[in-house]
């Protein structure tokens, strides 16, 4: 009997049996009461058409409450200084574990925020030459651009039995460049774009915007009591040029209002120029432009740093030197440093910086503005920090990790995702791909459609059975675009002759114009170099980039399209009121929450709550303002609706207005047919911002449309619906010139220029130009081979 027992295996231990995320009764956004059970220690992707709920069910309700509750472990106070993190709509989440969001939100636009802060490896490099180098100039922060040096003196009183004044020094020895703060680049104003001198304050001699017209701005100067405000500004004597200019602040009385007076430079650098110039307004953007011209720090060469850190070296190499090299030349000379003093350091900055190598990276310099940055290498950027971590059992949130990745890279992303799962890690992927979706463990598809169409879960288990079912996800996975039989021949050249950016070694190439041209080639090789260096965006380019849109959540669709303007016209029209009625920002707005639709409550030392508002009930509007219609429908009735019903809507019938209809007719061209007109615009994906900005480009005249991986976020449904959108476009009369990735895209383009052979400083070179039939048949570069594998040539 003893024997039969000891042959039994032990009975599972009761803690190993939590090894689930379980759903139940989701309902964030679209989701309609979505359940799921999702294995942990697995890798799971999430796939399903543009807005079918996704990122509903991934990032707004497991990833948000597993952050809610990791947040409330902290103490009130703490919870001061934390977003606020509502609880997501969902009846039962069981199972969680730590959630760490990977997403492809742009890393900071600071101009003193560099590849080499955001990881640990700039903070690396300047200890190990805080340690060996010569001349040895102080500790670490001596070789910090973001560390000022400061020299202090003075007395303090020493209590030892009596009490003595003694003299004290002060100092910290910062790497900070004196000249340019540690920005690289020196800014100088252009004073003829500030004033006009022929003309007098009173006559509107500041051309500064917002400093016109009689405004606070312009009366600070003209009744200062510095100077005449009727005298012509090329007649000021020197003394009132230099108070006009350049007064340091002065707290005195102006038109009997205590008020603080400062010259005009320094009052233009601190509210403009020391902003992000991508948050700025249109207008302000482009007097930016026009008046300031950024050159390089004469100082410091561009590096940042201070004269002291630019001569310290180690083996001949300065700091400088070091994070102005290529991460994969940077890994060479860190193994040839054999010093066992910091050897433990040595390990782990050359383990760092492998990882950018391994991730396809290596391409990237420490010293790479950390603004300057696509999605996709933000997010790649991010992973390096994890991939290191000695954290496990917690659920990695990736958000398409795929985006802005050749074929052949996507390969050695796959392979990361697999070693965080391995390492014990649950990874939860929303992902397009059907490269990444072949190596899935588990598979969670969404849909059948977008927006109110979706929110379901169509499909659940693994790949195989995925291809079998028959949802659109599995009906197209196996899609392949086939190549042309015949092409489009060009109406002419643009030409391209010694392009030199980044990393381009002296190019020349014809870009063909009215056909449909591709330009490829691995991460880094230099295709966005090429195109948005040497084909600006003037007159007749039209440029669609993936540069965030900046809005606040008051933005959304309609504002951003300026189909809101026809339908506020439309409203006052059939009710004969005034358009402003019918703005949310404007005269219509509920007074309660001033047209937000939610109310924010501080909360003092505890994190703020926002709870939508009761007088109009999240509809942002009057109630008086709801009583106008339009074909039976109010304002925020139309604001409700999707891009499709809106369509039909404005498309006949009372309520039909052409101009309205005109707009939502591009954004469903576009594939955006899904979103509600009143969507805040901070909810849309990265794809769907870039789709919403070539809706609105599509009005342009421009002849020549260059655009920047209009892939990223569409599904495999949607890339169909994408080419037949390209081909009108060409087919109209436009030269449509696309960077991509996207197999499918190639194979249909009409000319391909394909860069490389590699990244950094091993590509920036035309490997190949010609149709996808002569790349597929030469099979003479990485892309070729993909794309010949891809067609099954």
């Amino acid at each position: 009997m003893a024997e039969k027992a000891d042959a039994q295996s032990p009975a599972p231990h009761v803690a190993d049996s939590h090894d689930l995320i379980r759903v139940y009764g989701a309902r964030e956004n679209n989701l309609k009461d979505v359940s799921v059970e999702i294995p942990k220690r697995r890798l799971t992707v999430f796939t399903g058409v543009s807005g079918s709920g996704k990122s509903s069910l991934v990032f707004n309700t497991i990833a948000a409450e597993s952050q809610r509750l990791i947040n409330e472990t902290y103490s009130a106070f703490v919870q001061g200084f934390m977003p606020t993190l509502a609880r997501p709509e969902v009846d039962v989440l069981d199972g969680l574990t730590t959630a760490i969001t990977v997403d492809q939100q742009r890393l900071g636009a600071d101009p003193r925020s560099t590849v080499g802060t955001v990881t640990d490896a700039n903070a690396m490099l300047r200890i190990l030459f805080s340690r060996l180098g010569t001349p040895h100039i102080g500790p670490p922060s001596a070789y910090a651009f973001n560390v000022p040096s400061v020299h202090a003196s003075g007395a303090i009183t020493v209590e030892r039995g009596a009490s003595r004044a003694e003299k004290v020094v002060f100092t910290r020895t910062g790497g900070m460049c004196p000249r340019c703060e540690g920005r690289g680049t020196v800014s100088d104003i252009d004073l003829g774009q500030l004033y006009d001198a022929a003309k007098s304050l009173n006559e509107g001699a500041i051309t500064v915007p917002g400093y016109k017209g009689g405004g606070w701005n312009s009366r600070l100067y003209a009744e200062s009591g510095f100077f005449d405000p009727d005298k012509p500004i090329s007649e000021f004597t020197q003394r009132e040029l230099h108070d006009f200019l350049h007064r340091e602040p002065t707290r005195m009385k102006i038109a009997g209002i205590n008020m603080t007076y400062e010259g005009l430079i320094p009052r233009v650098q601190k509210s403009m120029l020391s902003k992000d110039r991508e948050a700025m307004q249109p207008h302000v953007r482009e007097f930016v432009d026009r008046a300031v011209a950024f050159t390089t720090c004469p100082d410091c060469d561009g590096t940042r740093l201070s004269e002291g850190a630019r001569e310290s070296r180690i083996a001949g190499t300065s700091i400088a030197d070091a994070c102005a090299m290529q991460i994969s030349d940077l890994v060479e000379w860190v193994r040839g440093l054999d010093e066992p003093s910091v050897a433990p350091l040595l390990t782990k900055l050359q383990h760092t910086l492998e990882s950018f190598v391994e991730i396809g990276l290596g391409y990237l310099s420490l010293e790479r503005p950390s603004g300057t940055l696509s999605g996709g290498e933000a997010q790649r950027v991010k992973m390096i920090r994890h991939l290191g971590s000695s954290l496990t059992d917690t659920t990695y949130v990736f958000d398409e990790p795929t985006t802005g990745l050749h074929p052949h890279d996507i390969q050695r992303m796959n392979g990361l995702l697999l070693r965080l799962r391995d390492k014990g890690n649950t990874v939860l992927v929303v992902e397009h791909k059907p490269e990444t979706i072949a190596i899935a463990d588990h598979v969670v598809d969404l849909g059948p459609g977008a927006g109110t169409a979706g929110g379901t879960v169509c499909f659940e288990g693994d790949v195989d059975g995925l291809r079998a079912s028959g949802t659109i996800t599995g009906r197209h996975f196996d899609d392949r675009a086939s190549l042309k039989e015949t092409v489009r021949k060009p109406t002419g050249h643009l030409e391209v002759r010694g392009a030199a950016a980044h990393n381009l070694r002296d190019v020349d190439v014809d870009v063909p114009l009215g056909v449909l041209t591709v330009i490829t080639g691995v991460a880094g090789s230099g295709k966005s170099s090429l195109v948005h260096g040497s084909i600006p965006a003037g007159a007749g380019v039209v440029s669609v980039d993936q540069s965030p849109i900046r809005g606040s959540r008051r933005s959304n669709p309609a504002t951003y399209t300026g189909l809101l303007d026809p339908i506020r016209k439309a409203f006052a029209k059939a009710n004969d009121v005034k358009p402003a009625l019918f703005s949310a920002n404007s005269e219509g707005a509920c007074p309660t929450c001033n047209g937000a639709g939610v109310v924010y409550t501080d909360l003092a030392m505890m994190a703020g709550v926002a709870s939508t508002c009761e007088e109009c009930e999240g509809k942002r509007f009057q109630a008086s303002v709801l009583e106008y219609h339009l074909g039976g429908r109010d304002i925020s009735e139309v604001l409700a609706m999707s891009v499709t019903d809106a369509e039909r809507f404005f498309g006949a019938g009372e309520a039909h207005t052409p101009a309205a209809h005109r707009i939502l007719g591009r954004l469903a061209d576009v594939g955006l047919g899904y979103l509600s007109l009143g969507q805040p615009l901070t909810t849309l994906s990265g794809g769907e911002r870039q789709r919403l900005k070539l809706a609105t480009h599509m009005a342009d005249k421009g002849g020549v449309y260059v655009l920047d991986e209009p892939t990223a976020g569409l599904h495999l449904a949607d890339v169909e619906q994408l080419l037949g959108l390209l081909d009108r476009l060409v087919d109209s009369g436009k030269s449509v010139i696309v960077v991509e990735h996207h197999q499918a895209v190639m194979a249909h383009a009409d000319w391909i220029i394909d860069l490389g052979p590699g990244a950094g400083h091993d590509g920036g070179r035309i490997v190949f130009e010609g149709t996808p039939a002569e790349l597929v048949a030469a099979r003479s570069t990485l892309t070729g081979r993909h794309l010949a594998a891809y067609v099954g040539a």
